[in-house]
């Protein structure tokens, strides 16, 4: 098998769904000040698996509403119109990051898990450093790995030549992902960023997830979605082969300002947050 090429990556990205009517025309609502919490209930109730998904997340332990939230109204008015399009985004890409990666050696729903993981982390951090949109830092997150989604078929083959390299040569897997196929996940992921027509931060903070201080877009958004992808790989949920070596950038964790103490506290509060399946 030889190195991918930009074309077939290219196919790849484009055979992929758009994202769905509803999400885009929700993004679109919730950047219109004129928006009602109805009007957003009124586009997704066209989709009841959609909405089904965005109540269920709605009510996880993540957000900790003490009484259930029922209606999509309801969700958008305690939680707030970013958030709220954070889930649905959450929602809308479920069922394609809720698959088996093997070429990751990720098992069925791993990826899910470690997006959901990543989303919740960068949400909790931007909150705590006060830096940036804690919604906009979850779905930057939640999409930090989408590109292992396309790439998985070839590296399903070029699996063990990745591996060897790492262990060869003592790289990151990313800097072995490059040798061996000619491209790495992250490249692809801001490609399917582009195709949904995403913010150009959040298409940079996929691209540069592994190397937070070349991002000029948004050095902050991209410094947290590289600490939260750490925090998960630390914390071993949906850690698949790339796990083995994750080099953490210095001047990421310096721009965030976050000590190692309130690193520690943020990874024990997502702990107990994940005992709970409903986040998932």
């Amino acid at each position: 098998m030889g190195k991918v090429t930009m074309e077939s990556i290219v196919e790849a990205v484009n055979d992929l769904p758009a994202l769905p009517d509803v999400v885009v025309e929700i993004m679109e609502l919730t950047e219109n000040p004129d928006s009602t919490a109805q009007d957003i209930n009124n586009v997704l109730n066209r989709d009841q698996s959609l909405t089904a998904k965005v109540l269920k997340l709605a009510n996880s332990a993540f957000y900790g509403f003490p009484r259930r939230i029922s209606t999509v109204t309801d969700a958008t008015v305690l939680l707030g119109f970013k958030t709220i399009r954070g889930i649905i985004m959450a929602a809308a890409v479920s069922g394609f990051l809720n698959q088996e990666v093997e070429g990751y050696a990720l098992g069925y729903g791993e990826l899910w898990r470690h997006s959901q993981c990543a989303a919740m982390t960068a949400r909790l951090i931007a909150k705590k450093a006060k830096v940036g949109t804690p919604d906009l830092a979850y779905t930057a997150a939640l999409l930090h790995d989408i590109g292992k989604v396309i790439l998985n078929e070839y590296m399903e083959e070029a699996y063990h030549e990745v591996v060897e390299e790492v262990d060869k040569n003592n790289i990151s897997f990313l800097e072995a992902e490059d040798k061996i196929l000619g491209f790495n996940h992250t490249v692809v992921g801001a490609k399917v960023a582009e195709k949904w027509n995403l913010p150009a931060e959040l298409v940079e903070a996929i691209a540069l997830h592994h190397n937070p201080e070349k991002a000029q877009v948004n050095k902050k958004l991209t410094s947290i979605v590289h600490l939260a992808d750490a925090i998960c790989v630390m914390m071993g949920i949906g850690v698949g082969v790339d796990g083995m070596s994750y080099p953490l950038s210095e001047e990421a964790v310096q721009l965030i300002g976050l000590d190692k103490s309130e690193i520690e506290n943020t990874m024990s509060e997502l702990a107990d947050l994940f005992s709970d399946q409903q986040s998932f």
